[in-house]
């Protein structure tokens, strides 16, 4: 027998040897352990949409992250990135954490389609499924991470005596750390740093507001940086099924529900192998029925009906579901808003994105418009501040002429303003909590959307009173 002799046990030893580190390889950095989520909402919350295998980030670094660089983020820590937690939970609400060889953590949709409200400063936060999150700074938090990635104390020898103060770690651990997994974190956010170079070059994108294309444009289809400003606010995620046909996005730059989530996936950092397929279609299902939060105050029900039929006189033709216009793009020449965001996708854009051949699918439904999509208005309440830049903080300013509109004002704050129909907006706690707004920058200005603002003041009054009841 070959093995009997010395050459074939040595031989035998080292297979043996490859099998045995292979096996722990695989175990400590590619073996994967789904986590099941019978609930929607919790799945919706905290399941992976396939981020974590592709781009996570090691949990375990993630953690002691605002300890080690304590200089470059708040004393609140990741909670100052405007992040929802639950109590229980180790992460905010829309941070998965998926054990891929170790515990990664990644993206997902209820990260910036899960909002809060708050009916007075000392009242508890209320989540509102499907709504934008308002107190969202997704651009400072990857600012942080890649102001990390750059310090020099990003290192074995900082980091893990830092890990090891807060978890159970082995000396095998500590091996994995230090040779593999510290090192490719810290190349892996400094090679998106590079990619997204650009984001410093324009005015920030702002609580509650993400560019959804530019990052796309440069890290997907590989366009160079154009200098154009896309921030814009978040869309809500409710009654898709009745938006059948709509123009998606503020722009109405694809009209396929599945596109749009399929890219999201790809664009939030998973991978043609990576994606969740599955997971992505129940969320799709699901947000075809899903229904907005109710308004949280008492309404005046008899000066809402008197403010329907001003709706129906003034608004329902474009923002009723039903409506002629309703879910298909004004013209900006039309509209007079800021055209910054629709500039920023280009027939260029569309053609990289329709011609991608990089996934199991191929795109069809990328267009160019002129203008911004007319929305249905269910759950208005919820999605201050308005137009599609969150430049104008309640209802009541945007049926103010625009000049008579704020021109600063303070975003991020989730305490209710019910007389004006927006979150508050100015006064010490919002400068407290929240991040100034400034009208006067590129991307950010407050103009258009003239309707309503002609209307006398009581007809004002009842509509913003039925506006509630949507």
């Amino acid at each position: 027998m070959p093995w009997r002799t010395k050459r074939g046990r040595i031989c035998l030893a080292l297979l043996l040897l490859a099998v045995v580190v292979g096996g722990v390889g695989w175990y400590k950095l590619l073996r994967q352990v789904k986590g099941a989520y019978p609930s929607i909402v919790e799945y919706y919350k905290y399941g992976s949409v396939g981020v974590e295998a592709a781009s996570g980030l090691p949990y375990q670094v993630w953690a002691v992250l605002p300890e080690v660089f304590a200089d470059k983020i708040d004393p609140a820590g990741y909670a100052s990135f405007g992040f929802l937690w639950e109590k229980g939970h180790a992460t905010p609400i829309g941070l998965p954490v998926e054990v891929v060889g170790f515990q990664r953590i990644g993206l997902n949709c209820g990260l910036c389609h899960i909002g809060s409200v708050r009916t007075a400063p000392d009242a508890p936060r209320v989540l509102l499924i499907g709504a934008p999150n308002s107190t969202l700074d997704l651009q400072r938090y990857f600012r942080f991470l890649f102001a990390a990635a750059q310090d020099p104390r990003f290192t074995a020898d900082t980091l893990i005596p830092a890990i090891a103060r807060r978890f159970d770690i082995s000396m095998l651990d500590k091996m994995l750390l230090r040779y593999v997994i510290i090192p490719q974190t810290r190349n892996g956010l400094l090679e998106q740093k590079q990619q997204l170079w650009w984001m410093d070059t324009v005015p920030d994108w702002g609580t509650g507001r993400v560019d959804p294309f530019n990052p796309a444009k440069v890290q997907l289809a590989h366009l160079p940086w154009d200098g154009s400003i896309g921030a814009a606010r978040m869309v809500p995620l409710w009654n898709w099924q009745a938006r059948q046909n709509f123009g998606l996005h503020r722009d109405g730059l694809n009209t396929s529900l599945t596109e749009i989530f399929l890219n999201s996936g790809i664009g939030n950092g998973a991978t043609n192998k990576t994606i969740d397929l599955p997971g992505l279609r129940r969320l799709q299902d699901w947000v075809g029925d899903l229904k907005p939060p109710p308004y949280p105050f008492p309404i005046d029900h008899t000066l809402a009906r008197r403010g329907q039929a001003v709706y129906q006189a003034e608004c329902a033709s474009c923002h009723a579901f039903g409506g002629d216009k309703t879910g298909q793009p004004i013209p900006i020449a039309q509209l007079g808003t800021d055209r910054h965001r629709l500039d920023s996708w280009t027939t260029q854009a569309r053609d990289a994105f329709n011609g991608l051949n990089d996934y199991d699918w191929h795109y069809s439904h990328f267009r160019k418009t002129d203008g911004y999509v007319a929305q249905a208005l269910d759950g208005l309440w919820a999605r201050a501040p308005y137009l599609h830049n969150g430049s104008v903080p309640s209802l009541a300013d945007l049926l103010r002429p625009p000049a008579e509109r704020p021109v600063t004002f303070w975003v991020g704050y989730d305490v209710y303003d019910g007389e004006h129909v927006g979150f508050i907006s100015n006064g010490p706690d919002a400068q407290a909590n929240g991040h100034e707004f400034d009208t006067t920058l590129l991307g950010n200005a407050n103009t258009g959307h003239l309707y309503g603002t002609a209307l006398p003041e009581d007809s004002k009054r009842a509509l913003l009173e039925y506006l509630k009841t949507l």
